[in-house]
């Protein structure tokens, strides 16, 4: 089948027509050459049943009387029938009482008879019958043996047979040859067509029109479509002359942006350098008159706490809560400034570990309650340590200090494996926020919550924002007033290249 698919139109239709009769031809001769063998078979042990029941009446008279010479006669009439080679008659009990053959030889009949009925010998067929005298008395059995030939029989039916299917085959081809000049022709006329257009993409081809049936209809529809596709290869043409010029417009336009944006990606990272030198400077510098303040704030508490009234000593209070304020503030300043400039030294990190030493390090000491801390399963991620423990400490002393006023304190750690990343959050039963200011959580100074309720510096969440988008990951919270929070921060399986 897969050779005939690869054939041309003229030869599917040919070969189909040719096996469409012969097919027809096979079934249709084997039906009817078993139909007229059965015939035969049937016709045969009826004459010959026949034969036998007027031998069996004429022959009667002889057996009852024991007349075997008269039974003779009556079975030397049979030489008239020249398909009977041999018959016998039989007494009531069994015993050969006449017998005849057509060539003068014994005859081939068995010293017993067979029942009623016939059966094939060879090529010859033997029916037995019973002569019943009196209504139902048996007086002896009749066994004709008679030519059968069945096989050449069916040879003659199977040369008529093939000289008809070759008759008809002859046909079918000669009216194959009309189909194909009236149909397939012009479908090889258009496929020819069809391939010169392919190959010189001339589009005013037409195939020629030679007839007016579906075949025709199909022609003007062929030729109808080189129309469309000639005007379409026009405008094609032009509108890839349109784009190349547009493209060509829009790389050079591209080379001016990248220029432009090389050379204010150059100054953007200039200033970004200067303005974390300057944060780095004002932070360092900030510290020695922080100091001063510290100091002596110190000294005058210790020195003259006794002599100061109770006003005084809360004001001096306030100063040093907010210059160990102002020392945190510096402190963040200093350790964002410089995760700027710091290289990211990648490895692979067993996550689980890293937040449970995180917790353990956590001054838990503000817990009202009992602070419970569950750690699932965490996928190990190729990241750089020292800035991962960063992260977990951030999120998990926000987790702490944000559910410190419950009783039953819960502070889960999990992830979730994603196809092209892991997802790891920190989840708490803690006072929560409004969804509303969700996104300016990792702005750095951005509190959502008074001072005076949960304290801290408000640069925590925007170091581990810089730190996960270094790593190629991102960072968002969702929450509840009331209900707690949970930060997620998502690492790639595969580290992209350093930002």
């Amino acid at each position: 089948m897969k050779r005939l698919g690869r054939r041309s139109v003229r030869a599917k239709v040919l070969f189909v027509v040719l096996v469409t009769a012969a097919s027809a031809l096979l079934i249709s001769g084997a039906s009817m050459v078993y139909y007229e063998l059965r015939d035969f078979r049937q016709t045969g042990v009826h004459e010959l049943s026949a034969q036998a029941a007027v031998i069996g009446l004429a022959a009667a008279p002889a057996l009852q009387f024991l007349d075997p010479e008269a039974a003779h006669e009556y079975l030397a009439s049979l030489a008239a029938n020249e398909d009977i080679s041999s018959a016998a008659i039989y007494t009531a009990n069994g015993t050969m009482f006449a017998s005849y053959s057509a060539t003068g030889q014994a005859v081939s009949f068995p010293e017993l008879p067979a029942t009623d009925g016939h059966y094939v010998d060879g090529n010859e067929l033997v029916v037995f019958q019973r002569i019943v005298a009196g209504g139902d008395e048996i007086i002896g059995t009749v066994g004709l043996r008679a030519s059968h030939d069945l096989g050449g029989r069916l040879m003659d039916y199977l040369g008529i047979l093939g000289a008809v299917m070759l008759l008809s085959l002859v046909a079918a081809a000669l009216i194959s040859g009309w189909l194909q000049r009236t149909i397939t022709q012009p479908i090889a006329q258009v496929t020819s067509v069809a391939r010169r257009v392919m190959e010189q993409r001339d589009f005013s081809l037409r195939a020629p029109k030679s007839t007016s049936d579906e075949i025709g209809l199909l022609v003007d529809s062929f030729n109808g479509m080189l129309d469309e596709l000639g005007r379409r290869a026009e405008r094609l043409e032009h509108s890839v002359r349109e784009q190349e010029r547009a493209e060509e417009e829009l790389r050079t336009l591209n080379a001016e942006l990248e220029d432009r944006v090389e050379a204010r990606t150059s100054q953007l990272e200039a200033a970004n350098r200067e303005l974390e030198s300057f944060s780095y400077s004002v932070s360092h510098d900030l510290r020695a008159p922080l100091r001063a303040i510290t100091g002596f704030s110190n000294l005058l508490w210790e020195d003259h706490r006794d002599h100061l009234d109770e006003e005084a000593r809360r004001k001096l209070g306030i100063i040093r809560g907010q210059a160990d304020r102002m020392g945190a503030l510096i402190d963040d300043l200093l350790r964002f400034s410089r995760l700027g400039r710091k290289a990211i030294e990648p490895s692979l990190i067993d996550m689980a570990e890293l937040a449970s030493s995180a917790f353990e390090r956590l001054d838990r000491d503000e817990a009202s309650g009992n602070l419970e801390f569950r750690v699932g399963k965490l996928p190990p991620a190729m990241a750089d340590r020292n800035l991962m423990q960063q992260v977990w400490l951030n999120l998990l002393s926000n987790a702490v200090k944000f559910s410190s006023r419950n009783e039953e304190a819960v502070v889960e750690v999990g992830a979730i494996v994603e196809e092209e990343e892991n997802v790891y959050y920190v989840r708490d039963n803690g006072a929560g926020f409004d969804p509303r200011y969700r996104d300016k959580l990792f702005g750095v100074f951005q509190r959502l919550h008074d001072e005076s309720e949960f304290p801290g510096t408000g640069v925590g969440l925007a170091l581990v924002h810089r730190i996960v988008a270094r790593h190629g990951g991102r960072v968002w919270a969702d929450s509840r007033p009331g209900e707690g929070a949970t930060f997620h921060f998502s690492i790639p399986r595969e580290r992209p290249d350093e930002v």
